[in-house]
């Protein structure tokens, strides 16, 4: 499972302390695992770094944007990476402003190498999860475009619970008719049964 996480992930350390940036960068290589490294969290939005199968690492004081802002950035953005905050300055409000910004987990310095390295395999799990959660729901919704537009309609009935006969009615229609859509739309949204139909609309709506 650990060996799955790390599998074809990356870890971004952003630190503008040369010295524990380098060191980071090296613990994390020996590891096994990818990683590249920025002196801020500007510099490494401005890079545009891929972040499926990712994670970052920041410290929580820097020239310009903090760690806690690109966590809350990271948090806000459509397939962001997790962000693991580091801080030689923890006190507890920090700690929960942290994790309300959404940081995945928040360390203090100086902390030991399996620490660190354990919440980093925590985090690219956890990255990889969403990832594969986002690419069905990619899946699903490129289904969803295939249904006309009637189809749709006899889909949402569907899964809000309502029989045939109650769909046909709302939409003035025969209950065979409503049949013969319903068919379509299970063939084209490559559903067997009808919790699967519902399983898809309900992984389609997850932000």
């Amino acid at each position: 499972m650990e060996n799955e996480a790390v599998k074809d992930a990356i870890v971004y350390v952003i630190d503008d302390d040369e010295g524990a940036r380098q060191s980071l960068e090296f613990l994390i290589d020996v590891a096994g695992i990818r990683v590249r490294s920025f002196s801020s969290a500007d510099a490494f939005l401005q890079s545009a770094p891929p972040l499926a199968r990712a994670c970052i690492v920041t410290d929580v004081r820097m020239p310009g944007m903090s760690g806690i802002d690109l966590a809350t950035r990271m948090s806000e953005r459509d397939g962001g990476a997790p962000v693991i905050v580091i801080t030689g300055h923890a006190d507890v409000p920090l700690a929960i402003q942290a994790m309300k910004a959404g940081a995945a987990d928040f360390i203090e310095k100086p902390f030991d190498d399996e620490t660190i390295l354990s919440a980093i395999r925590t985090a690219l799990a956890r990255s990889g999860e969403e990832e594969e959660v986002q690419s069905r729901r990619r899946e699903v919704l490129s289904r969803i475009e295939t249904l006309s537009g009637r189809e749709r309609e006899v889909v949402d009935g569907l899964v809000e619970g309502k029989a045939n006969k109650v769909i046909a009615i709302d939409l003035d229609i025969s209950p065979r008719t409503v049949e013969v859509y319903r068919a379509n739309a299970m063939m084209k949204m490559q559903a067997r049964t009808l919790s699967d139909l519902v399983r898809m609309m309900t992984i389609a709506t997850i932000v």
